[in-house]
């Protein structure tokens, strides 16, 4: 027991340093965070069913947002669950769903302003119920963004954003030769899930994992990355604040 004492007071002592050292001006306004392990978490700690790693990486989400409102972050992006993901036996999806469904609804009653970006039409329409309300009654709610990417896939958020543009642009009477003639990388943005939004400076990715699997394909060509060794469940503050002390000491070339 002391020693753990011991080892919670060095980890705080360490925390005030980093958070002593960061320069509020150059920390990120959008983070986008793959929270990824929560099964190999369980796994690792001797737990059979999986939803109580799950559960527990839904759990830790608040100290997420806690921690990026103290740094000065306007956005967060959460992936919680891919348009692969949908294809899982539903023994394990339903489960899954219904965390996902109780974490959204807990965000929205903490104050958040809590906002859906996915492919709702993919989802039960109790999961996608549960998102819009969410959306609806927080969308007063002053202070940090809390994008819930559920039913999320980067390339099905681009052709989902060109099949809205050429929707507009076909109700406006604009054939596809003029569309052609004019179309840019602007029209495509303000399509997105994310449109109004700044695009995420800083992408993290847990468990070890170096890849973005789809992850907004679109909106993080110019962002920083960032992979933490650590299982979602396990993320530290320490690691928070490690991932912007990185991106604070990255200088951002956008485009080589």
């Amino acid at each position: 027991m002391r020693l753990m004492s011991l080892r919670d007071l060095v980890y705080k002592l360490y925390e005030r340093r980093l958070e002593a050292r960061l320069n509020p001006h150059a920390n990120p306004r959008h983070i986008g965070v793959i929270l990824d392990g929560n099964r190999r978490w369980a796994r690792s700690m001797g737990i059979a069913d999986i939803n109580t790693g799950h559960q527990r990486g839904a759990d830790k989400i608040s100290e997420l947002l806690q921690w990026s409102q103290e740094t000065g972050v306007e956005v967060v992006t959460l992936w919680l669950l891919s348009t692969d993901n949908l294809g899982r036996p539903a023994a394990e999806l339903e489960p899954l769903l219904q965390i996902i469904e109780n974490t959204v609804e807990d965000l929205a009653a903490q104050g958040w302003h809590v906002k859906p970006v996915g492919a709702l039409d993919l989802l039960p329409d109790k999961t996608a119920r549960v998102l819009k309300h969410a959306e609806e009654s927080t969308s007063d709610a002053p202070g940090l963004i809390v994008n819930v990417a559920v039913g999320y896939g980067g390339r099905r958020e681009i052709a989902d954003a060109v099949r809205s543009l050429l929707h507009e642009q076909a109700s406006r009477g604009t054939s596809i030769e003029e569309l052609a003639e004019v179309l840019d990388v602007e029209h495509i943005a303000e399509h997105l899930y994310t449109r109004g939004q700044p695009d995420p400076d800083l992408v993290i990715r847990t468990s070890g994992e170096q890849r973005l699997s789809g992850f907004m394909l679109w909106q993080s060509a110019h962002s920083e990355f960032y992979f933490c060794e650590a299982f979602w469940p396990d993320f530290r503050k320490v690691d928070f604040l490690r991932a912007i002390r990185a991106y604070a000491a990255r200088h951002r070339r956008y485009g080589s």
